[in-house]
């Protein structure tokens, strides 16, 4: 099988939740910083090679009013978050043409224009890259898969909250619907 290709006018680089209130966390098997890092390696080649960035990160009010609250064994917190929580890393920012995605819960496909805006754009191809792996990462990825966008998951560029996690979306969930890679591969891929 040959090796896959990556079209840059097809194509957005998904960036999910690297925010203040989310690289505070510990990761594994790489550091937040680490996938702050390569992910912003991502950015800058994907802004040299015209692929569209996409910037998504997680929020809502203060009160957690718009969050889901379904019933469960291991619910998610429900504190009040400091009010730059949801503000993008610094590295990871958007510039004014680029799409930023406010997401309420762990994809970034449902109750927002995601897919509008990529379908708008003519794009069908998506990079992956993150934290937290098997949350917004892997959601998002598992959303796209169901609405046809040909994917690559930066597996340096995501980390989980604890490295089996991470292992079992890269190593079961994402070559089934995608192509696991590096970032190394996917910046020289783009020619940047």
């Amino acid at each position: 099988m040959s090796e896959p290709t990556i079209e840059p006018a097809r194509t957005a680089l998904v960036i999910i939740d690297l925010q203040r209130g989310i690289v505070d966390r510990s990761t594994a098997p790489h550091t937040a910083d680490q996938v702050v890092e390569n992910s912003s390696r991502l950015l800058a080649s994907a802004r040299r090679c015209g692929v569209l960035p996409v910037l998504v990160h997680v929020g809502g009010a203060p009160d957690w009013a718009d969050r889901l609250r379904q019933s469960a064994d291991q619910p998610m917190a429900r504190q009040p978050l400091p009010p730059d929580w949801s503000e993008f890393v610094p590295q990871i920012a958007p510039r004014q043409d680029e799409v930023a995605i406010l997401k309420r819960q762990w994809g970034a496909f449902y109750g927002t224009d995601l897919e509008l805006q990529l379908r708008r754009r003519g794009v069908d191809t998506l990079i992956l890259c993150g934290i937290a792996t098997e949350f917004g990462v892997e959601s998002t990825a598992r959303g796209a898969y169901e609405r046809n966008y040909r994917q690559f998951f930066v597996e340096d560029a995501m980390s989980g909250l604890n490295e089996a996690s991470h292992r079992n979306a890269v190593d079961r969930v994402f070559p089934r619907i995608g192509h696991v890679r590096s970032t190394d591969w996917v910046v020289q891929t783009l020619g940047g």
